[in-house]
């Protein structure tokens, strides 16, 4: 018998839930990652000077270079060297609407937990034994839910420190994930 990820519905939502869940207790009661912001000296200037430019939503660069070609300009270059150079994220006003927030968040979740079961599936057979699936599981699970976040130190200036923190996250989620599939792994047929 094969399996498909059909058969793994149940991991797949419990391993949803219960990462959702860690995800809950490392931002309300751990609250490790708040500091992973800093704030400006002179916050109130630059929140000025932004909202004086109304930028859209989205990322924004500075100094703005699209092309390496404009790197040859030495005015580009001066204000690069001038400073600061930065990503400045711009979000809608008002309060962050927590309720889609936390349904994307969930969504990240289910998303992943199917990635999962999909190699799962591939690479382990019916009455696979507990640790087999908790260590092959756990393993795509970190991966899927952190090894992306490296380049953000790498290429926009995150701390590694907050990168650490996240791949911090993504291991537990991946555990925690691999508890469910592991727990709840389709025994072989008799």
């Amino acid at each position: 018998m094969t399996l498909s990820i059909m058969d793994l519905w149940l991991p797949i939502i419990l391993g949803t839930f219960l990462a959702w869940m860690a995800s809950g207790l490392i931002h309300m009661l751990l609250k490790y990652h708040n500091s992973d912001y800093q704030k400006l000296a002179n916050e109130d200037e630059v929140t000025a000077a932004v909202r004086k430019g109304s930028p859209s939503p989205g990322v924004h660069s500075y100094p703005y270079c699209i092309d390496m070609n404009e790197m040859k300009d030495e005015k580009v270059q001066q204000r690069f060297k001038d400073g600061p150079v930065g990503f400045v994220t711009v979000m809608p006003n008002g309060m962050p609407p927590m309720g889609k927030l936390m349904g994307q968040q969930i969504g990240f979740f289910l998303v992943g937990s199917v990635l999962v079961a999909y190699c799962a599936v591939l690479a382990l057979e019916p009455g696979a034994q507990y640790m087999a699936v908790f260590r092959f599981v756990g393993t795509v699970g970190f991966l899927t839910f952190g090894w992306a976040v490296i380049p953000f130190s790498i290429w926009y200036g995150h701390l590694w420190s907050t990168t650490a923190k996240y791949l911090l996250d993504a291991l537990i989620y991946g555990l925690v994930i691999a508890g469910a599939f592991a727990w709840l792994w389709p025994a072989a047929a008799a």
